[in-house]
């Protein structure tokens, strides 16, 4: 494999395919990885090299200065492609006054569970050495830095991972390739967002709305974000990283052909718009075939009384006349979203990771041995806004949930199944906090049903794994629900949106030993408490299922000091 040197960027040779899924941004947080180089050793797949400096700064992306926290000192930073089977290495230098928490999501990390949402913090002052797999080139990987418990980070870039060059794809090769970072965005710092949650209030409205880090104010007299060649077909990855709200995303004159959804591929529908929720990401292709001059493209809020709206430039690169300043049109309600998701199907011709086909598994077939009702919840806990699942709104111990489990003290950190499968009628209004961690058997299918009784939208995302999104329904579930399920050609995927007053059906096999997340993708009701755990163990403790936990991780609570438990063997 090509060794680069560390200032290159690890963009991929140009006419070279990178059928590199959509890197979904989790929470909006700043993220750079520089100092990137490649080396193969003898035997073994090839290693990966990145090296992060974590630091303040200060930015205007909004016109208002405001402290962020930097990856390499820029805001955001490029992509990093990497390959299925890579091995990468991250060692983080933190020169925060504070800890600082680094962990991996939308990926299935196969082994890696030590990259996991609770993955303790990394003091002020000190290095991290963080190796893991790349494993699945269908999957996102990202690693999200952020402060435990706190809605501290920005803004991130995503780590795409390439399939193998034997892995084909279902469409010609792009000219070049560009990633979309779209998200509302508050102008106070992340300091103030924090204290406002502490004190029991919500975050409010956003200040606006940024694609790429930037908000065009010249309605078409900014230079080009992206050029395209006239004729010529480029890939578009567009992932709403914001905080709160849902965002309309299209671009004057130039539909969009869904190819890819969160590691998936799609039947190639055409859109004129796409609505990307909180943590959702999506593959389209564009071709430049219109007239040759600049086109803006949009990004608006959905599902809000005041409309927030910014643009960015695509440019011809022969092109000589500004962008039109009328602005494409959104849509208007939910029932229209509604309708999008459930034109979106799986391609099942397609093949994934591995070179069978994505529709060699028939995930309608399979018996469902469990059903989980999970139902979300707004309250108040002393006069403090809790958000909350089946009535439990999750707090974080002191002593990290896996690594309680990986010790063996699991039953002095937490309690499993705190909540029951379905809600009962007799919870109500009432919130207790404390840890949330629901117990799952091994290789079990599992429906989860995911109800949103209140009248704002939902996001919700599981890590470690992807499943089926077999239904989004207005209503309440009930099992004769089940009649409606797409059993055939629902799209494989890791984010899923809950309209008011509406349910969603979710299902999938845990093959994946861990402990973990599934939450709320939209900020404020995660710190608040909108998420849990959900523990996946592995009976035999087999290094087939899961890696032993890294020679440097870091101990606290009540595992500090405590002799590591047997490792796993083969």
């Amino acid at each position: 494999m090509e060794t680069r040197r560390p200032e290159e960027e690890t963009k991929p040779p140009k006419g070279k395919r990178t059928d590199d899924r959509d890197m979904g941004l989790r929470i909006p947080i700043l993220f750079l990885c520089l100092s990137a180089w490649a080396t193969a050793a003898q035997g073994e797949d090839p290693y990966l090299f990145f090296t992060w400096n974590v630091t303040y700064g200060t930015i205007s992306p909004l016109g208002v200065p405001q402290q962020a926290i930097l990856i390499n000192g820029q805001f955001p930073g490029p992509n990093i492609n990497s390959t299925t089977n890579n091995n990468i290495v991250v060692n983080v230098f933190n020169n925060l006054d504070e800890p600082f928490l680094i962990t991996c999501a939308t990926k299935k990390e196969l082994l890696a569970r030590w990259c996991a949402w609770d993955q303790l913090s990394n003091s002020s002052g000190k290095e991290l050495h963080l190796p893991f797999p790349s494993e699945g080139s269908n999957w996102k990987l990202l690693l999200l830095p952020e402060h435990r418990r706190a809605p501290r980070c920005r803004r991130l870039r995503g780590l795409r991972i390439n399939s193998r060059l034997l892995i084909p794809v279902p469409y010609a090769d792009p000219e070049d390739d560009y990633t979309v970072l779209i998200g509302d965005w508050y102008t106070e710092s992340h300091t103030q967002l924090k204290s406002f949650l502490d004190s029991g209030r919500a975050l409010g409205r956003p200040d606006g709305v940024l694609i790429n880090g930037k908000s065009n104010k010249g309605r078409g007299k900014d230079e080009p974000l992206f050029t395209m060649k006239p004729g010529k077909t480029y890939k578009y990855r567009i992932c709403n990283v914001g905080l709160k709200n849902s965002l309309n995303f299209r671009i004057q004159d130039h539909p969009m052909k869904l190819v890819e959804m969160e590691g998936s591929h799609t039947v190639q529908n055409t859109y004129e718009s796409l609505d990307v929720h909180v943590g959702q990401c999506f593959g389209v292709l564009v071709t430049a075939d219109k007239e040759p001059k600049d086109y803006l493209m949009v990004a608006s809020t959905r599902f809000t009384k005041n409309v927030l709206t910014t643009t960015a430039i695509i440019g011809y690169t022969n092109g000589k006349r500004p962008a039109s300043p009328e602005i494409p049109e959104a849509p208007v309600g939910w029932a229209w979203s509604l309708n999008q998701f459930r034109s979106f199907r799986w391609n099942l011709t397609a093949s994934a990771a591995r070179p069978n086909p994505q529709g060699s598994y028939h995930y309608g077939q399979i018996n469902i041995t469990r059903t989980i009702k999970l139902v979300n919840s707004a309250s108040k806990v002393n006069d403090k806004l809790r958000y909350a699942i089946n009535g439990v709104s999750h707090t974080e111990p002191e002593t990290p949930l896996k690594l309680a489990e990986y010790y063996n003290v699991a039953d002095k950190v937490f309690k499993y199944d705190v909540i029951q499968d379905d809600m009962p009628a007799t919870v109500g209004d009432k919130v207790t906090v404390e840890p949330n961690v629901g117990n799952v058997t091994y290789r079990t299918f599992v429906e989860i049903i995911l109800e949103n009784r209140e009248n704002s939208i939902q996001s919700w995302h599981l890590d470690g794994y992807s499943f089926f999104a077999v239904a989004v329904e207005p209503g309440r579930w009930t099992p004769d629900k089940r009649k409606n399920y797409n059993l055939l050609d629902a799209v494989s995927r890791h984010t899923v949106q809950v309209f008011p007053k509406s349910w969603a059906a979710i299902m999938l096999t845990f093959d994946n030993p861990g402990m973990w997340n599934l939450r709320s993708e939209l900020l404020e009701r995660r710190y608040l408490g909108q998420h849990m755990y959900i523990s996946v163990l592995s009976p035999q403790r087999s290094l087939r299922d899961e890696y032993n936990i890294p020679d440097n991780a870091l101990l606290c609570g009540i595992v500090k000091g405590m002799p590591k438990p047997p490792p796993y063997s083969v």
